[in-house]
């Protein structure tokens, strides 16, 4: 991969974990799109998967004491659930169809989140459960979960801080159950071959090669590495996040998320079409 892509998909990632420190979440919203036009909707969402694990785990820590684990108990589970339908979906679909599929289910979550009227009040398990199983669908496929919860927060009145604060362990919980369902399941075999021949980044022989030597596939060693670039991006976007939550509003946090969403999504509609085209 070209330097100029694999730096646009790190400020994505930094631009999500901003949004996310300050919202409650943005960083599937901001970085699948982006990282399904760069890589292939499926490495992407995968990345993306990633990436959600990591800024949930970091933000986590700076928000505990707001957590509702007994909201969290009810839904994280059923997550599951939604990621195991997702990876069977994923492994059946070819690049094209997940690209306009992942485009499409972003639209409708920011559709859900923020053309809907104000809902009415739906409160007892049965709302809780059907969110987790939802979220846990489009996580898996789409990489993006959050406005499906915040649909869910707005019929259960949910307190935003107690809100933002929970959907930390529940992003931890989808992305882990992504990653695994879609791994073991072997969702991502065509996926990663269309991505990359050879290791998706471009790496240098002599890395490929040391990989290589320890029995460690090319693929497997740019994804290492991309997780080590996840990690340091993300704990910058907390960083950043965290000063900005003096100055810039929770939901014009989310309203950027959302604007740049509809943007990635469009994009990756076009890609899928075009691929199905040509």
């Amino acid at each position: 991969m070209e330097l100029l892509p694999l730096a646009f998909a790190a400020v994505a990632v930094v631009v999500g974990a901003t949004l996310q420190r300050v919202s409650g979440f943005g960083v599937g919203l901001v970085v699948a799109p982006t990282l399904s036009v760069v890589m292939g909707p499926g490495v992407g969402v995968l990345l993306t998967n990633m990436t959600t694990v990591v800024s949930g785990l970091v933000i986590m820590l700076a928000v505990w004491r707001h957590i509702d684990w007994r909201r969290f108990w009810l839904i994280g589970p059923m997550t599951v659930i939604g990621a195991f339908a997702g990876a069977w979906l994923v492994g059946q679909l070819a690049t094209g169809w997940l690209s306009i599929i992942l485009g499409t289910l972003v639209g409708i979550a920011l559709i859900c989140a923020v053309g809907l009227p104000r809902l009415p009040l739906a409160q007892g398990p049965l709302p809780a459960l059907t969110s987790g199983v939802i979220g846990g669908f489009f996580n898996t496929t789409s990489g993006v979960a959050g406005p499906v919860f915040a649909v869910y927060s707005r019929l259960s009145r949910w307190d935003q801080r107690a809100f933002a604060a929970t959907l930390q362990p529940l992003f931890i919980t989808m992305g882990l159950a992504s990653i695994i369902t879609k791994i073991t399941m072997g969702s991502l075999e065509e996926h990663f071959d269309d991505a990359a021949a050879g290791g998706f980044l471009g790496l240098s022989d002599s890395w490929l090669d040391a990989a290589a030597s320890v029995g460690i596939s090319g693929a497997v060693a740019d994804l290492g590495l991309v997780f080590l670039g996840i990690v340091l991006m993300v704990m910058l976007g907390a960083l950043l996040g965290s000063r900005l939550s003096r100055v810039l509003a929770a939901l014009t946090a989310r309203r950027i998320a959302m604007t740049v969403a509809g943007l990635g999504a469009a994009a990756a509609i076009v890609r899928g079409i075009l691929e199905l085209l040509g």
